[in-house]
């Protein structure tokens, strides 16, 4: 029994089909998995930026006992941060920490032997360091979650997404006002 040359040819659409189906699935799965190690990544350096509040928050305490609502606004900040379980309430709380440890160096502006001491530098050096490797982290999930965004809504692998339980991430965007508004210029 022979079959049609029409037949091979149907049989090679449909197989060339299926492996590309199989392959975009794939590659979901694996941007996906990429996605979430990638978050993982900002939580590690989320939670090594928690463990350093603490011990900058009692070194500062002990030159500027007196400032109890800026120590309170950083311990609040820090256990929002710690609490937060989706990447908006992540943002949310990182913008909260920001503010209230920039009101925290502004206190140690104050105290210049407080900044001299080789505690609270290491302090700041650490958590300098810290907020590199955050922002990094931040910028590796946010391309993460746009190469996903891309594969899953570009036809025909949008079919395959939808069938697939493929849904969008959000992104962690976390507000940087000096970096939105007009540059300062002073001479």
């Amino acid at each position: 029994m022979d079959v049609p040359i029409g037949g091979w040819i149907a049989l090679g659409v449909v197989v060339v089909i299926v492996l590309w189906a199989i392959a975009t699935f794939n590659r979901m799965i694996v941007l996906r998995n990429r996605i979430n190690n990638a978050w993982s990544q900002v939580d590690v350096q989320l939670r090594r930026r928690y463990d350093l509040i603490p011990n900058l928050v009692e070194t500062v305490k002990g030159y500027a006992a007196h400032e109890r609502q800026t120590f309170e606004e950083v311990t609040k900040a820090r256990q929002a941060g710690i609490d937060a379980r989706t990447v908006q309430d992540q943002a949310q709380a990182e913008n909260m920490i920001t503010s209230a440890l920039r009101r925290l160096f502004a206190v140690a502006e104050a105290y210049p032997q407080l900044r001299a001491t080789e505690n609270f530098m290491q302090l700041q050096e650490e958590l300098a360091g810290t907020e590199g490797k955050i922002a990094y982290a931040r910028q590796f999930y946010n391309d993460s979650v746009l190469t996903y965004h891309n594969l899953i809504q570009a036809i025909p692998a949008r079919i395959i997404a939808g069938m697939g339980g493929f849904r969008m991430r959000e992104y962690f965007e976390i507000e940087e006002p000096e970096a939105r508004g007009p540059v300062q210029v002073q001479f």
